[in-house]
């Protein structure tokens, strides 16, 4: 599946936040635009449900809107009858990963190690306050500040609400007024090159008959 803009196609997952006492987890539920990168809601419960599930979906398409597509891997809430019932109910194309397949759903699984990887992330958390708490910074962070090489270094928030040209034009103007300044601190007049935004993104994108196959995330 393809996404040209932002809205089209999210993706969800659930990964596990560790608890105070070894061997308990909050279970977080998380889901992103694949275009944008854009987290679009991440809540934190003491359990796993297709119920819970539903209840996220139904907030974040109240805010963000109904997308197309809602990619997930084949864990059991994903795979509920609650879940797969109000997509029906929306018209929304339900995406799941192939059998047996761990990585066709790399962009929840990226932005997972994106997060335990980060050095703010903390070891155990003691309540599902405090864990809330975390990930609603996070992911404000992450959503507003965090500069994407996937997205031509922009935040998710930029490329999200189609800020992402107009902060380039201001950008390139500053760049200009400053040369014009200090002309002997710039060997060039050309602006410095900078990662190109896409203009699709895939899950799973399909081969071409005369290539070798790809990689599964293809932007």
């Amino acid at each position: 599946m393809a996404a040209t803009g932002p809205g089209q196609v999210y993706s969800w997952d659930i990964t596990k936040l560790p608890g105070l006492v070894k061997g308990t987890y909050f279970d977080c539920y998380v889901m992103i635009d694949i275009f944008s990168r854009y987290i679009v809601g991440a809540y934190v419960h003491a359990s796993e449900s297709g119920v819970l599930a539903v209840e996220m979906m139904k907030e974040i398409f109240g805010i963000h809107g109904t997308p197309h597509v809602v990619h997930a891997d084949r864990g059991t809430s994903m795979t509920s009858k609650t879940v797969a019932a109000l997509l029906s109910d929306l018209e929304v194309t339900r995406s799941h990963s192939r059998p047996r397949v761990s990585n066709d759903n790399p962009f929840s699984e990226a932005w997972f190690k994106t997060l335990k990887f980060a050095p703010v992330f903390p070891e155990r958390f003691s309540s599902v306050g405090e864990a809330r708490a975390f990930m609603a910074d996070f992911v404000e962070g992450y959503n507003h500040a965090h500069r994407h090489t996937g997205i031509g270094l922009n935040t998710p928030a930029d490329v999200h609400y189609g800020l992402a040209a107009s902060k380039a034009i201001d950008r390139s103007a500053t760049l200009a007024a400053a040369r014009a300044q200090n002309p002997e601190r710039f060997s060039t007049s050309r602006d410095p090159k900078i990662l190109n935004l896409h203009d699709t993104v895939w899950i799973n994108k399909p081969v071409e008959p005369d290539q070798e196959p790809e990689r599964k995330l293809a932007v």
